[in-house]
């Protein structure tokens, strides 16, 4: 083994490379779908309940209204509404398009900050119908 082989990282990890955007919405969109993953446990508990009767279903309406029920929602929505952007940035990569280092930055920046501007229009349209 020569000299040059030694004195560099074998398997580089995470402290190695510098935080960039398309890295970021890389991992959190790992950890969005893991999310919802949960979350469609959530979707599948109210589901049962309305088809359980109206006193469940009002026992679980009540645990999703409250103050932790609806930063769970919210979370939820977010991760969804993250995750789906997510797909769509990689949909287009699959397709061959925006390759470009600076574009796919700007994706990626876009992904963060249309990620939070669609679920807060989600829930302020929510709460005005209701």
């Amino acid at each position: 083994m020569t000299d040059v082989t030694k004195s560099r990282p074998l398997s580089p990890h995470l402290q190695i490379y510098k935080p960039i955007p398309t890295m970021v919405m890389s991992i959190v969109h790992r950890i969005t779908g893991g999310a919802l993953y949960f979350g469609t446990i959530l979707v599948a508990w109210w589901l049962i309940a309305a088809a359980s009767g109206p006193a469940y279903y009002d026992w679980v309406s009540a645990v999703f209204g409250s103050l932790l029920g609806r930063l769970v929602l919210f979370g939820y929505t977010w991760a969804l509404v993250h995750h789906l952007f997510g797909g769509i940035r990689h949909f287009l990569w699959d397709m061959g398009h925006a390759y470009e280092k600076n574009l796919a930055t700007k994706m990626a920046i876009a992904n963060a900050i249309g990620s939070v501007v669609v679920t807060l229009l989600i829930w302020i349209v929510g709460y005005a119908v209701r």
